[in-house]
Parts: structure tokens; C-alpha cells; sequence
């Protein structure tokens, strides 16, 4: 059901809106809409303009909650502003210097490994670097060279060369070293190894002792630093957890805080000679606009206006729906194809209806549906699941047709059939012959829907004040009267009696569909919008009028004959535990197989619920919801849910 909605227009002193928001607002739930766009006929009104002064600090104090463990971020502990923003501020101070030292110890260690990473391979070269670094008249070069022109080198150029290269480590793919060469053929030397890819590794002069002693002091160093920064993280850990109530209660205070200040982004101020006023607008559920106006009548600063929802309100009032809890989970359907409009009929508890009772016919069987009744009832209570809800709900009627049609996990002679088992029943039908029962049965079923969906059209069309809608529709008077007449018409002859007469089959049929095919410019002609026949001409009118009537008889026969998926189901279950039960050796009097039997009950249970429901929600949408929903409704969104502080 649709909640009835007042819309409100507030105002007071400009500087009174956050005693407002506070004191009376925060209890109830409003929809603001923006009071400019809402006021739009009135003079003299500004936005209301104003810097939010709680949002810095309330991004503060969400990053430092997102740190927290998910158990730590919530509280019952309240804060005042000062003690909030006091809490993060400090917490903001401390956190930071403890990152500042993170950082000065990362880019430190980070500096380490890199001189590491450049001494490591030469620390089979036992000798004092120092001694190297000051040689005055010797050069040297740090590096490494790939083995294949290493092999070159000592094949072809070293014995023919001023250098002395010593080899200190090496791997599957590189030989690193250092080469030495008197000071006046350096340039001649290093252009040797140049063009044998020789990479130079620059080791600066800060190293002491031989490469050795400098790795093990930088590795030493390393192990010092990442000792500081586990300390230092430690710290930053136990400042949050040592704060985590109160950062907590302060992002919570800081929340409403900045939730409230931002209201002014929806009001509008409007000038008097000697004061400013602030204009907020919105929807409430009539109960609380009742409930708003009792709990304001003294305050002397606040003025409050109710109007209704069809006088002076430039927007659709929004729609909130309100079901009964077993009807609730069946919102989720609804809301996937489209919210209602606040003029509409909510289907909700409709579909709850026929979902779960279609459901039933098509998945009939005791055993199975208590198993999904269950199921579905545990996974809600521990996970509210809302399609959980839905499936326990329609697992209902699956017991009780599974009575109707004396099916047990497949077995069909454990309890008796109330109504009939449906792969057997078969009924004769005048002119067609023998047809399944259970199909009959659909199809009578699918046009009871049909009638329903057209009775829904028409409460809406009235409701909407579509008075062309609502009398020549197909889905509307004339549709119903013509498909109305057509059930009775067929069950009559399908039941031995005679057809009514052929002059109140002509008015029965022909006066609807005649009524159909001249729609538009009927619908024209009663709500006077000018000419009955649109500007393309009346000959083409008529040809498209005529190509238009043909595909909605096409579209009530086939949606008629949709419905026989129903009945299918039913019977289709049935074949298919059949060949479970044939399979485990349930039908021929030996032993039977139970791995075989519950194994089968599973397989055919999952994938009868998972197309079941899918074919249900089909037959909702395109059978039903077609017929008489637009779904073109805007959610009710409060700016605060009701009693939150």
C-alpha cells in the first residue's frame, strides 16, 4: 500500500533552522525537495547559501574509522560537538606525526636496501673500499656484464688489454665485477667494455670496511629500521583502538551534524524588512505532518503550512510503501520493474498473491516444498534475504498443492491426491476432444488474470482522471467487456450450453472492439483536445487502426494461451520424478536405490525452483504488470530516518 502524503512548507528565522532540524525534523521523516524549484511563483527568494563547516572534519574522522576493525566502529557512547571535533582533531595531530615518522623510516629503509642492493654482488672482493675509492693513479669501474661477452672479453680481449678485471659474483644470466686500468687509458678501456654492454654500477664513496662489512652494517641498519617502523605501526594501532569509542561516537555526532547543515542546500531564504527567513519544503506521511503540526503549535519561531497533494504542489509526491511484514520481501519484485507512482495501485500484496499461488501449481509437491519452506525460512531468519522470504512464502502453497495432487518427493502413492494427480487427469472438451485437465484448468486461470489486470487498469485510469483511458483501452472497459465476454462465451460452449445469441454476441464483441479500433480520436472527443482525427489524414487512421486492432486480438490470444507454461510445470514435475523413480528402482517392485531417489529429489528440486520462479516473474511482468502498471514512481528518501539523533 501507498502511504498518503501532505506536503509541508516550513519556515522561520534564518538563524532558527538548525533548532529545527534538531529538535523537531530529526523525529520525523520528511522528503525535502528544493524549496526554489518548489517556489518557483514567488519573488524575492535566494538559495540559502553556506559553507558546511563539519565536513572537513567528518572525512577525518571516516578515514580513521575506515582503520578500524569492523567490530570496533560502533557505540553508544555520544559526544558533544566540542568533544568531537576536539577527539578528531587530536587524533588527526597524533596520527600524523606517528605517519611522518612511517614515512621518514620508509624513505630511510627504502634508501638502505638500495645501497644494499648495489654492494651485495661485490662482497667477494676482500678489500677495504676506502683504499679503492682514493687511488689516484689506478681506475676503476663497479658493474656487471652479461656471461656470454664476458666469455668474449676473456676469450679474445683480455690478454690485448691494460685492465685487470676481477670477478666477484655472477649468476645464470650476469657476471658482476671490477675492473681496474692505469688512469691514462681509461678512455680506451672503458670504450672496450662499452661495446661489450658493460653496465657500470656507481657505489658511492660512504661505504667503510670491505663490501662485506658495509652489507652486513646496511643489513644490520635495515633490521634497525623495520624494527622502528613495527613500533611505529604498533602505535598507530593502539591509538585507534584506545580512541576507537570515542572517534566513533564523534563521527556518529558529526554525521547528524553535517546531515542536518546540509538541508540548507534545499531551502530557500526570502527577505521581510527586518529579518531573513529560511523556506524548507517537502513531503511527510500524513500521521507524522499530524503528528509535526501538534508537536509545533507553541513554538512562537516556527510557522508551518499543510497543503494538499493536488493544490499548489508543482512535483508528484513521492511514494513510500507500507505492506504487511509477510507481504514485505515481495517489494524487491516490485521495485525491480518499477516503483508505483503515488496515483497507482501498489501491486505488492497482489503478487505476493498470485506469485506464490502460481508458484505452488507449478511446483507441487509436499516433501520438496517443506524442504524449501525450511530453507528458505532459516536463510531469512539468519541473512534476510528478502527472495529467501519470497521463495519460503510460495514453498506454502507448494505443500498444499502437493496435497491437491498427492505428490511426495515424487512418489504419488504415499498420500492421496485431494484434486488429481496431473499427468493422468484428462478432461473432454466440445469440439477440441480430450485435453489435459490441469491445462484446462491454466488456461481458465490465465483469463481470470487477464480480467483482473483490465479491473486494475481502470481503478488507475480513474484514479489518474484518464477518462478516454479508462473507456477504450484494450486493457481497460472495452477490452474487459469484449474479453470478458469471449470467458463467458467459450465456457458455456465448453460446458454443453449454448452460445448466447448472435445479436448480443454482435453488441458483446463488436461495440468493444469498434471501440478499440476508434480509440484516439474517442479519447480525443471526451477529454477535448482539439481535433478527434490526427493530422496524417483519416485514411491512414484507419489502416493503422486496423493493423493495431489485429495485433491486440493476436496479443489476447497469446497471452491467454502463456498461461498454459502453468500447467506444464505441473505436469512436468511429475514426468520428471518419474524418471528419478524409474531410475532408482522405485517403480519396478525391487530394491530401491535412496542415494539414487534423494540425489534426484535435489537435482530436480534446484532446477525446478530456479525456472519456476523465473517463469512466474514472467508471467507477472508481461501478463499482469503490462496490463495495468506503469512503475514511473520516485522513491521516498528522507533526509533523516526517523529517530535517528
Amino acid at each position: 500500500m501507498i502511504v498518503k502524503m501532505k506536503f509541508l512548507s516550513i519556515t522561520g528565522p534564518k538563524a532558527d533552522i538548525d533548532r529545527v532540524v534538531n529538535t523537531y525534523l530529526s523525529k520525523y521523516e520528511i522528503h525535502l525537495e528544493n524549496a526554489l524549484t518548489e517556489l518557483s511563483t514567488m519573488q524575492n527568494i535566494t538559495p540559502y547559501i553556506q559553507i558546511n563547516p563539519y565536513k572537513e572534519t567528518l572525512k577525518q574522522a571516516e578515514d580513521f574509522t575506515a582503520l578500524l576493525p569492523e567490530d570496533k566502529r560502533t557505540t553508544t557512547k555520544r559526544l558533544s560537538l566540542e568533544d568531537a571535533i576536539n577527539c578528531v582533531h587530536g587524533l588527526d595531530h597524533t596520527l600524523g606525526q606517528l605517519n611522518q615518522e612511517r614515512t621518514e623510516l620508509e624513505a630511510k629503509k627504502k634508501d638502505l636496501m638500495e645501497k644494499a642492493q648495489k654492494i651485495e654482488p661485490f662482497q667477494d672482493l676482500h678489500c677495504n673500499l676506502s683504499s679503492i675509492l682514493d687511488f689516484h693513479f689506478i681506475k676503476f669501474r663497479f658493474g656487471k656484464i652479461t656471461k656470454e661477452y664476458y666469455n668474449k672479453f676473456e676469450s679474445y680481449c683480455y690478454e690485448n688489454s691494460d685492465t685487470v678485471f676481477y670477478r666477484c659474483h655472477s649468476d645464470e644470466q650476469y657476471v658482476w665485477g671490477i675492473y681496474f686500468c692505469p688512469r691514462d687509458q681509461v678512455t680506451k678501456v672503458d670504450a672496450v667494455f662499452s661495446s661489450l654492454h658493460f653496465e657500470r654500477i656507481y657505489v658511492p664513496d660512504e661505504y667503510s670496511g670491505t663490501p662485506e662489512d658495509a652489507y652486513a652494517a646496511l643489513q644490520a641498519e635495515i633490521k634497525k629500521t623495520d624494527d622502528a617502523l613495527s613500533e611505529c605501526s604498533r602505535k598507530l594501532a593502539k591509538c585507534l583502538s584506545d580512541s576507537a569509542e570515542d572517534l566513533v561516537a564523534a563521527k556518529e555526532q558529526l554525521e547528524q551534524l553535517s546531515g542536518n547543515f546540509d538541508v540548507r542546500r534545499l531551502a530557500a531564504c526570502t527577505k521581510s524588512k527586518k529579518e531573513t527567513f529560511y523556506i524548507l519544503c517537502g513531503w511527510m506521511s500524513e500521521k507524522d505532518a499530524a503528528s509535526f503540526q501538534k508537536d509545533i503549535e507553541n513554538d512562537t519561531n516556527l510557522f508551518c503550512f499543510i497543503e494538499d497533494d493536488a493544490n499548489n504542489v508543482l512535483r508528484q509526491p513521492p511514494t513510500k510503501l507500507k505492506n504487511p511484514k509477510i507481504f514485505r520481501p515481495f517489494e524487491m519484485y516490485v521495485k525491480m520493474y518499477g516503483l508505483p507512482n503515488y496515483n497507482e495501485i501498489d501491486p505488492t500484496i497482489i503478487v505476493g498473491l498470485t506469485y506464490a499461488f502460481i508458484f505452488g501449481i507449478m511446483f507441487a509437491d509436499v516433501g520438496q516444498g517443506l524442504c524449501l519452506l525450511i530453507g528458505g525460512a532459516l536463510l531469512y531468519h539468519y541473512k534476510k534475504m528478502d527472495l529467501a522470504a519470497i521463495m519460503s512464502t510460495c514453498a506454502v502453497f507448494s505443500v498444499i498443492f502437493g496435497f491437491l495432487f498427492g505428490s511426495f518427493f515424487g512418489f504419488e502413492n504415499v498420500i492421496p491426491a485431494l484434486w488429481l494427480h496431473p499427468k493422468e487427469a484428462m478432461t473432454t472438451l466440445p469440439f477440441i476432444g480430450s485435453m489435459n485437465t490441469v491445462f484446462v484448468a491454466a488456461v481458465a486461470f490465465g483469463m481470470f488474470m487477464i480480467l483482473t489486470g483490465m479491473v486494475l487498469h481502470m481503478i488507475n485510469a480513474a484514479r489518474n482522471h484518464k477518462l478516454g483511458e479508462l473507456l477504450f483501452s484494450q486493457n481497460s472497459l472495452a477490452g474487459f467487456i469484449f474479453y470478458g465476454a469471449l470467458a463467458v462465451t467459450l465456457v458455456l460452449l465448453f460446458s454443453g450450453h449454448k452460445a448466447p445469441a448472435v445479436g448480443v454476441m454482435v453488441v458483446m464483441f463488436g461495440i468493444p472492439l469498434l471501440a478499440i479500433f476508434l480509440k484516439e480520436p474517442l479519447e480525443r472527443m471526451v477529454e477535448k483536445k482539439g481535433n478527434a482525427f490526427p493530422e496524417t489524414g483519416k485514411g491512414m487512421f484507419f489502416v493503422q487502426a486496423f493493423f493495431e486492432l489485429f495485433d491486440v486480438l493476436l496479443s489476447y490470444f497469446s497471452n491467454t494461451i502463456s498461461f498454459v507454461r502453468v500447467g506444464a510445470y505441473a505436469v512436468s514435475h511429475a514426468a520428471m520424478m518419474e524418471v528419478v523413480l524409474m531410475l532408482g528402482g522405485a517403480t519396478g517392485g525391487g530394491s530401491i536405490s535412496w542415494p539414487v531417489i534423494v540425489l534426484g529429489n535435489v537435482f530436480v528440486a534446484c532446477l525446478e525452483a530456479l525456472l519456476v520462479a523465473i517463469q512466474v516473474l514472467r508471467l507477472e511482468y508481461y501478463e499482469m504488470f503490462s496490463r495495468f502498471y506503469e512503475g514511473d514512481g520516485k522513491p521516498f528518501v528522507p533526509f533523516l530516518k526517523k529517530g535517528e539523533k
